[in-house]
């Protein structure tokens, strides 16, 4: 059919945080080995940071489009992202995110996608795409047990979510209460997330894999009242083989360690610990004895240097037993090594993909958001342990000490290691049978609309396309050879 065969457009919209534009950029990878072309839309500031990891054979099937964002006071450009983005500022970066909803529309009505998959922060999004008459899919980056644990909070509230291992201690039910009740969180009175699930055409895509998150999929399912499918774990590969001088010396430190004799300690790009959570979680390292990289970073415009922010002789006490490094590391580079052999995770869900991926015990220190139910989840499947806080959510250093040697050191590692070799072996025999059926369910969608083969701008050289919206398209081509 000439629908088959021509290929499909779709216009991806995730919201302007690295934790949701790098699971979309890994499905826009994903699909476009499957005869689709995407137009993965972002600001200037994102799409700069995406250009750097998009290698050259995506360029003629990944296109990035810019989206125009007000500015508004205190929120120059170069803040229309979360990364290094005050607090106090999240609101007004949604405002003016909310307020790109227009040109969204004439980016939609000039590339004439044949379907938008979009974020669940802007439930304006799907509502302008039936305008054009093109169907639009939720894609949601965080977990299915997440996810329903919310939405059945959400419709029923004062009752038990019906999954026992899932739940939330009294200290962390606060931070659940206003994800679904700050007005920060709501568009026009509404839900922000919940409402971009209900617009959804007929399915949500989730970033999950049934082997894992099986049962809260299908319990979704019927909170939702829509097809859940299930799109993997999207984990970022490694595009180059060996790292940089920059980093090099990481991997050549870790060289000199043990098999398996070391933890990775990193709590994601956007948290901070407070002193006292860092003070504790040293002394927790220090006492187990273990061998430990950890990625220390402070908010932007935070002039502390790790020496202050350790406890007082530190790093000389643990020597050669530690690496700090402040800032940025090649996490996947990381997790890789042999001589790994456990990872002290917040337990954001992209991190939790990639320890499951790389069959690395996850010693578990949520946070907040969605990381308490994620730990929990990891303690039922078997591929994690724990930290636990004392009643009043105080983290213990004796509790980091006792679960970092249970897992490296007493060998407690062992069965969740096998475990996760079990779950990583199952998905990667699925993989492409779970990618028919995601690609499958896109084409019959779009199938539903209109029988009108519009003509495609794909064909059309990178200025062309350029010259048709002034300052509307990046490509990775386009930005690395522009004069």
């Amino acid at each position: 059919m000439e629908y088959q065969q021509r290929k499909t457009n779709v216009f991806m919209f995730p919201w302007l945080a690295h934790g949701h534009i790098s699971p979309f950029l890994e499905l826009a990878k994903t699909l476009s080995k499957r005869n689709f072309n995407i137009y993965l839309c972002s600001t200037r500031v994102n799409l700069s940071c995406i250009e750097k990891k998009l290698a050259e054979k995506y360029s003629h099937s990944i296109t990035l489009i810019e989206i125009k964002v007000p500015t508004l006071p205190g929120l120059p450009q170069n803040y229309h992202t979360t990364k290094n983005l005050p607090s106090h500022l999240m609101p007004t970066l949604k405002t003016a995110f909310d307020r790109s909803a227009n040109n969204l529309s004439k980016l939609l009505k000039t590339f004439k996608p044949d379907l938008l998959i979009y974020d669940t922060i802007q439930p304006w999004a799907p509502v302008i795409a039936s305008k054009h008459d093109i169907p639009a899919v939720a894609f949601v980056a965080t977990s299915a047990t997440m996810t329903s644990f919310m939405l059945h909070r959400y419709k029923y509230p004062g009752t038990e979510f019906p999954f026992e291992d899932i739940y939330l201690n009294d200290h962390e039910d606060g931070n659940l209460v206003h994800l679904i009740q700050s007005s920060e969180n709501h568009y026009k009175g509404k839900n922000r997330f919940f409402e971009c699930l209900k617009r959804s055409s007929g399915m949500i895509l989730i970033k999950s894999l049934n082997e894992i998150e099986g049962k809260y999929i299908d319990h979704l399912s019927l909170l939702a009242k829509k097809k859940i499918v299930p799109v993997g774990p999207l984990v970022e590969t490694t595009t180059t083989s060996i790292l940089e001088d920059e980093h090099s010396h990481i991997i050549e430190w870790l060289n000199k360690k043990g098999f398996g004799s070391t933890v990775f300690v990193s709590f994601g790009s956007e948290y901070f610990l407070s002193k006292e959570e860092m003070e504790e979680m040293a002394h927790g390292l220090e006492l187990s004895g273990v061998n430990f990289i950890w990625v220390v970073r402070f908010p932007v415009g935070e002039k502390t240097r790790v020496e202050e922010a350790m406890p007082k002789g530190f790093l000389k006490r643990v020597g050669e037993q530690g690496l700090i490094i402040q800032g940025w590391a090649p996490q996947v580079q990381i997790l890789e090594h042999p001589n790994i052999g456990g990872f002290v995770s917040h337990c954001g869900w992209s991190s939790v993909m990639e320890g499951i991926k790389y069959c690395i015990p996850i010693i578990a220190v949520p946070m907040h958001l969605d990381q308490p139910v994620n730990a929990r989840l990891l303690t039922e499947i078997g591929v994690g342990v724990e930290v636990k806080r004392d009643g009043s959510g105080k983290l213990l250093r004796e509790e980091v000490a006792r679960v970092v040697k249970e897992v490296v050191v007493d060998k407690g590692g062992d069965f969740v290691r096998k475990r996760e070799r079990q779950l990583s072996e199952k998905a990667r025999m699925r993989e492409e049978e779970m990618v028919d059926v995601v690609v499958e369910e896109l084409l019959q969608l779009c199938r539903k609309r209109k029988s009108v083969i519009r003509p495609q701008i794909n064909g059309l050289l990178i200025h062309e396309v350029v010259e048709m919206t002034p300052n509307a398209v990046l490509s990775n081509v386009s930005m690395t050879k522009s004069k």
